[in-house]
């Protein structure tokens, strides 16, 4: 019988985070799911930690060679059928409820295909933390309550790095979920993919969870933020500290920044926010030879990938469901209320 949920695992070099992962999705009360394991060639003994809890993976395949987050989850969803699919970083903690609150959650609201829990930061892993165990004081620090974009097309964790005094405790439509940790309806992912990608494997590490959403928006579905369901993020990447992510996703974020317009975004939208685009350009221009020349390549790389995407953002824009003017209000707020179409945040 097919489950209804797939928790799908992409790790490199995460055998420190992972016991921890998998420890949560064994206390899971929701029942009814299946965990896969896709690991990117690791060399630090994931593969030993994935030997060692086998009897709790309905699938773990060691990959000889670094394909990219994407490309991982795109060949686990091909190996399994499922209901729903979570997305789950190694890094991340369910608290024990999550799944079955997720999933009532999605059963009720049939127009979302996608759902973001309540995630708050953890520290890394060392004895036994618990989900909500602050980052950095006293106070839960939350991590993500969702996708949220500026004029300037940059995207940002909604409330991330604020102290959690149930500011965000209550449910709201979003633009989209990080990856994370990002509950998908499996109709909603078939509905998205482009030549049987669900996840953009061209962006290989970066993004891309930017780029499902914005997919998932253009065809029509919504994106629920439900605070019941809660998890835990150890966050190694700071938007404003780009060498906490190292050399090759900063090149992949400069690549994938200027990929995710050409993709998806429609050229009267580009020229309704062009002054604030071109601003962060320039900036991004002028950053990189000077500050991170390592990041260089990016711009070949986006040229020589310029046919491909012009191809997929013909795909995009021809079948999008929903007026252009729906998909810009997301670039003047971070959320809305259910069943309505907002013109403010919560």
């Amino acid at each position: 019988m097919k489950s209804r949920l797939l928790v799908s695992i992409v790790t490199f070099n995460s055998a420190a985070d992972l016991p921890r992962c998998l420890e949560s999705l064994r206390r899971q009360t929701f029942r009814n799911f299946l965990v896969a394991v896709w690991d990117n060639a690791s060399a630090d003994g994931t593969g030993r930690v994935l030997s060692e809890r086998s009897g709790e993976l309905a699938d773990a395949v060691l990959s000889g060679i670094n394909l990219g987050y994407g490309a991982g989850h795109n060949r686990l969803l091909a190996r399994h059928e499922s209901e729903y699919v979570l997305f789950l970083n190694p890094d991340a903690v369910l608290a024990d409820d999550c799944l079955k609150r997720a999933m009532a959650a999605l059963d009720a609201h049939p127009e979302c295909g996608s759902l973001s829990p309540k995630i708050l930061r953890l520290n890394p892993p060392s004895g036994d933390p618990t989900v909500g165990e602050a980052a950095s004081s006293d106070t839960p620090i939350l991590d993500s309550t969702g996708i949220f974009w500026t004029a300037n097309q940059r995207h940002f964790d909604r409330g991330g790095g604020e102290e959690d005094r149930g500011q965000y405790n209550r449910p709201a439509y979003v633009f989209g979920v990080t990856g994370a940790a990002a509950f998908y309806r499996r109709s909603c992912l078939k509905d998205v993919a482009y030549c049987g990608e669900v996840w953009d494997e061209d962006f290989f590490l970066y993004r891309e969870d930017a780029d499902l959403a914005w997919r998932a928006a253009w065809r029509g579905w919504k994106c629920l933020y439900d605070p019941s369901a809660r998890a835990g993020h150890v966050r190694r990447v700071f938007p404003h500290d780009r060498r906490s992510a190292g050399r090759t996703a900063n090149r992949h974020s400069v690549k994938n920044r200027f990929l995710l317009r050409i993709k998806n975004m429609p050229l009267a939208t580009w020229l309704r926010f062009f002054f604030p685009i071109t601003m962060r350009d320039l900036a991004v221009l002028a950053y990189v030879p000077f500050r991170e020349p390592s990041s260089l390549p990016a711009f070949w790389e986006v040229a020589q990938l310029l046919p491909r995407f012009l191809a997929k953002r013909r795909t995009v824009l021809g079948s999008a469901r929903v007026p252009r003017r729906e998909i810009e209000d997301w670039f003047h707020r971070a959320s809305g209320p259910l069943n309505a179409n907002p013109s403010g945040d919560d």
